[in-house]
């Protein structure tokens, strides 16, 4: 049946994101005359596939698209329900299952694509990975295994992609063990080269997911009487454990209505015009996204465009807003497919752009790879080394904020200098107004200088002066959100150029910058994360001001990192207080004053590190690290750490890491002054003390400056005039020199500086630096830099001098041990459980290979290899 008389009639096949995009596109262009019907077979309002992982751990999560009033306009319909299984070209109408038929002007088939599935023996009793639908089927099944087994089930993912990480990262999230099986060399075979294919296949290792790569699976198996899965047979006839089977191994696009259309035409010898269908499938389109069939488009991932689909939401929705803009008299044209993907999950940073397989004729690669900590960074050049062809980043994908816009275009700098991975800084130029940002929807940079100056879907044409806001009003960085850390550096940098105010809200959820929190705290005198968002925030917090709430608490009221409802917001180290490792074990460093230490108890180190095979380094402080301890071990190993009189060296904090020196007088001939004593008084003073960012002291004996001390947060220099003290130097990626606070002071009066001036400079940091900020940085931002510091340090110009000396005297006076507490407690015991169906429990069975004489878990250095995680079943 058709809309009323008169009306021109577009209907739309298929109710996903190009759908929903096409809708949006159409509607907002406020058509006249015309009525728009969407046809899809599910029973939901279009969701975001994107983020359907979301949907396998928070079951009532909404991933609904857009605004539902979009589907509340007079001149659109949508009928759910509604799967469409015949087409009429000839008459121009389709039909459904359930027995009604649509009558159309113009029909766009936005049917999406299936989940390819495997065609071997017991594939029947595999899960796909696609709808909402599949992913319920999935949590549900995992939480009755976990029931019925009475442990952690087993869920193999076949296929490395994209979708399959996604997949194995959400089961992991339901507390099964993840195993991920795929038949190529290494993960994401189809972004990612071989070199970053090994740092990929590193870090997934590190998060506890197993991987077989290299072989194909060849049967499902399953229990003779009950038919449940019980493992993975593989073509090398190895046999792979597994409760549950979830296949991920691409899509194939839904172009069966085109299909059944051109057999009808065959069958009746009819010399009509046919769908083109390409060798792989999916329906043939132009540049104008219309197929061979006259009045029938095709648009998303069942548009087979130059002899491609793609599985992405970029150019769906290009192809959308053309097809929209052509409907209505545009002459729009796709040019082709944008396949740049960004992909973290647990912790793991990928991004691949443009050609990032170097295949263009003449393509110069600059490359950092170091697969053993799964770092790759390419960067795809012109043979002139000067235009930007693509790139691929693994365990970093920092640069690919900055470069993708930049994709086709000059580099303002070397391509090196785009590196993070060496130390390197994007090199500040003004991108184009035509460079997209999002590429996700298409927005250009352009757009969003325009909307930040005058919004012209907004009231008034009024500013955009918001995150948010321009959200809403470009649509930018709402898909994949990639792009939102340059889009925010865009906004902030074209207000300021406007002459407008720019926000310092820490995120979304406060519009208190961390300076700011760390005041209204202070003021409003509440002590647990839950009263900080009661009070001053909104929502539930994110990964950005939960962990600044947490380090605030701490400064404040020196609270153990697992009390005042922090255990959930602090960062993965400082949640089990230990460093995690690239292989998933952890790293224990004790603190050692001014790196004095008895030979007593350096032979109870050696014990502990002998008893639990424990790889030994020393630290760039000087400090003796132990790496290789699970997570159920490092209770054990702290209690004999402890009962030995030693303390957390919190190297896993965003606080005091130690104070390194040289021997200074006691030993050296050139020492002038006592350093190791220095330095001793120095970090037993500021142990535990929580700050925005890590610091480090340091104390030299000599101008010879073995300790590094100008490059430390505070350094103490002997002269011979006497001792010289700076403030805000800096090493890693950006160093900076320490500036000189005071100089030829004596012992006496260094004292009294370090209790008075250096508790002031400390406790005036960490009360006004931004998140993250290291002293250095801070110092700078300030206005007057060294002299401001002296002046509120020293001269005590804010009158605050008294009240940040209370504040440090409060920090000493309740300084506690973070282990020997945990250590007193068995609720934050708790916590350091490899599996909580499990307690207690430890494999026995790990292997090691020796390295320098010294012992080392064992770690997959390729694909084809695996580790088992968890405990033997």
């Amino acid at each position: 049946m058709g809309t009323a008389h008169g009306l021109r009639r577009i209907v739309v096949v298929g109710g996903g994101p190009a759908a929903h995009r096409f809708t949006q596109a159409f509607s907002s262009r406020e058509p006249s005359g015309v009525h728009l019907t969407v046809l899809t077979e599910e029973t939901h309002l279009p969701y975001d596939r994107v983020a359907l992982s979301q949907a396998l751990t928070t079951p009532d999560v909404d991933l609904t698209l857009g605004e539902a009033s979009l589907w509340e306009h007079e001149f659109v319909s949508l009928e759910t329900g509604a799967a469409v299984i015949g087409l009429d070209a000839a008459n121009r109408r389709v039909s459904t299952a359930d027995g009604r038929n649509f009558d159309y002007d113009e029909l766009v088939l936005a049917t999406g694509s299936n989940a390819a599935t495997l065609p071997i023996p017991g594939a029947e009793h595999t899960h796909v990975y696609r709808t909402l639908e599949d992913v319920w089927a999935i949590a549900d099944q995992v939480r009755q295994l976990t029931n019925d087994l009475g442990r952690a089930p087993v869920v193999a993912t076949i296929g490395g992609g994209l979708l399959g990480l996604e997949a194995a990262a959400g089961a992991q999230a339901l507390g099964a063990q993840a195993v991920v099986i795929d038949g190529g060399q290494w993960l994401m075979g189809t972004q990612l080269d071989e070199g970053a294919g090994q740092a990929m296949g590193r870090l997934i290792a590190a998060t506890g997911f197993t991987v077989h790569g290299g072989v194909f699976p060849k049967e499902i198996l399953t229990h003779a009487q009950t038919g449940t899965v019980t493992g993975v047979l593989m073509a090398d006839e190895r046999t792979i454990a597994a409760d549950l089977v979830i296949v991920s191994i691409g899509v194939r696009p839904r172009d069966e209505l085109a299909r059944s259309y051109n057999t009808g035409l065959e069958a009746q010898q009819c010399s009509a015009p046919r769908f083109g269908l390409g060798p792989r499938g999916g329906i043939q389109i132009n540049a104008g996204c219309a197929t061979a069939i006259p009045h029938v488009y095709a648009i998303g991932e069942v548009a087979n465009f130059e002899g491609v689909c793609v599985g992405l939401v970029a150019p769906a929705n290009a192809m959308a807003e053309i097809l929209a803009d052509r409907l209505q008299g545009g002459r729009g044209e796709f040019t082709g497919f944008d396949t740049a993907t960004k992909l973290k999950l647990s912790g793991v940073d990928v991004a691949s752009f443009g050609d990032g397989f170097a295949r263009t004729e003449g393509a110069l690669e600059v490359v950092y790879a170091d697969a053993a900590r799964g770092l790759y960074q390419k960067i795809v050049m012109s043979s002139d080394a000067k235009v930007l062809l693509g790139g691929i980043f693994v365990g970093d994908a920092t640069p690919y904020q900055s470069l993708r816009p930049l994709l086709g275009r000059e580099l303002p700098g070397e391509p090196g200098a785009y590196l993070s991975a060496l130390g390197g800084e994007a090199p500040q130029g003004e991108l184009p107004d035509d460079a997209v940002l999002c590429s996700c929807n298409n927005v250009s940079v352009g757009t969003i200088r325009d909307a930040v100056g005058g919004c012209g879907s907004c009231a008034g044409n009024a500013p955009v002066t918001s995150l948010a806001g321009l959200k809403a009003c470009t649509r930018a960085g709402t898909q994949c959100g990639s792009c939102v850390p340059m889009l925010k550096k865009l906004m902030e940098s074209q207000m300021l150029d406007n002459g407008a105010e720019v926000s310092t809200a820490m995120c979304e959820h406060f519009e208190f910058s961390r300076a700011q929190l760390f005041e209204a705290v202070a003021l409003a005198g509440v002590r647990t994360y839950p009263q900080v968002m009661e009070r001053f925030g909104t929502g539930a917090g994110c990964d950005i001001c939960k962990p600044v709430i947490a380090s605030v608490l701490a400064s404040q009221t020196s609270v153990h990192p697992m009390d005042a409802g922090l255990a959930g917001t602090q960062d993965t180290n400082d949640r089990v207080m230990a460093n995690m490792q690239k292989d998933g074990t952890y790293s224990v460093v004790t603190r050692i004053p001014g790196g004095e230490i008895t030979p007593e108890k350096l032979g109870v180190i050696a014990a502990v590190a002998a008893k639990y095979n424990l790889y030994i380094k020393l630290t760039g402080g000087l400090r003796i690290d132990m790496f290789g301890a699970r997570l159920e071990q490092l209770p054990e190993i702290w209690k004999e750490l402890v009962d030995a009189g030693f303390e957390s060296g919190q190297a896993y904090g965003k606080s005091l890491r130690n104070v390194k020196t040289c021997v200074g007088s006691s030993w050296c001939r050139y020492g002038m002054l006592d350093s190791v004593a220095m330095a001793i008084q120095m970090e037993l003073r500021y142990r535990g003390l929580r700050a925005p960012h890590k610091f480090k002291m340091g104390v030299s004996g000599c101008a010879r400056e073995c300790a590094e001390a100008r490059a430390k947060d505070v350094g103490v220099i002997a002269t011979a005039e006497g001792w010289n003290l700076y403030v805000g130097g800096n090493g890693g990626a950006n160093p900076a020199h320490g500036q000189l606070l005071a100089g030829g002071i004596d012992d006496t009066t260094l004292i009294r500086y370090i209790d008075r001036y250096i508790d002031r400079y400390l406790m005036y940091y960490i009360r006004t630096a931004d998140k993250l900020q290291r002293t250095a940085h801070w110092m700078a931002d300030l206005d007057g830099g060294i002299e401001h510091v002296r002046a509120v340090v020293v001269a005590d110009s804010l009158g605050l001098g008294a009240e940040l000396e209370a504040a440090m005297e409060t920090h000493v006076g309740n300084y506690q041990d973070e282990w020997a507490a945990t250590l007193a407690d068995p609720q934050k015991l708790r916590r350091f459980r490899s599996f909580v169906n499990a307690p207690g429990a430890v494999d026995t069975q790990l292997e090691y290979v020796a390295e320098r004489g010294q012992h080392r878990p064992a770690a997959p250095v390729q694909l084809g290899a695996a580790i088992r995680i968890g405990p033997p079943s």
